[in-house]
């Protein structure tokens, strides 16, 4: 499978990647992987409104997005993956799909997180996953929207770190 690109984004497929990134990335499919969504009619049916025409989607759990993936269900396309979390990647990697570069977007508020940026927030879990991403050698840069200018997440995590 030709992985074109993988962004962590709290709110999935929505607005802004629909339009924005997709239009920059051109993927023939769409992979959300996210567990609760895809046993979620409700988050379902809401992804599968914001979907751009043209552009195939998957919905999937994480065993079964590392199953297709190893078993090459879409090798021919070119697939855009969207996860919640950082640990899914990690999950992934491990389960053995093959990521080299990662995009970090928003990351919503919750309870525990703390402002990395203003539309990034992290929690002691999400940076440990990034710590390990980084270990193993995934390029992982913040950009909200295409136009953005592409900042490293480690730099901003030595920063982070420090305060």
């Amino acid at each position: 499978m030709s992985i074109a690109a993988v962004r962590i984004d709290g709110r999935l497929l929505h607005g802004q990647v629909a339009n924005m990134w997709t239009g920059v990335i051109k993927p023939s499919r769409i992979m959300v992987v996210d567990n609760s969504t895809a046993n979620s009619d409700i988050e379902k049916a809401a992804i599968k409104l914001a979907r751009p025409a043209g552009v195939n989607l998957s919905i999937l759990n994480e065993d079964r997005a590392i199953d297709h993936i190893i078993n090459g269900r879409y090798d021919s396309q070119r697939v855009f993956v969207l996860v919640r979390r950082p640990k899914v990647l990690l999950d992934m990697i491990d389960g053995g799909v093959q990521i080299k570069e990662v995009n970090v977007g928003n990351m919503s508020q919750a309870d525990g997180t703390k402002p990395l940026t203003k539309s990034i927030n992290i929690l002691q879990s999400d940076v440990d996953a990034f710590n390990l991403l980084h270990k193993k050698g995934i390029k992982m840069t913040v950009q909200m929207v295409p136009s953005d200018p592409a900042v490293d997440l480690m730099q901003l995590l030595k920063k982070f770190a420090s305060v």
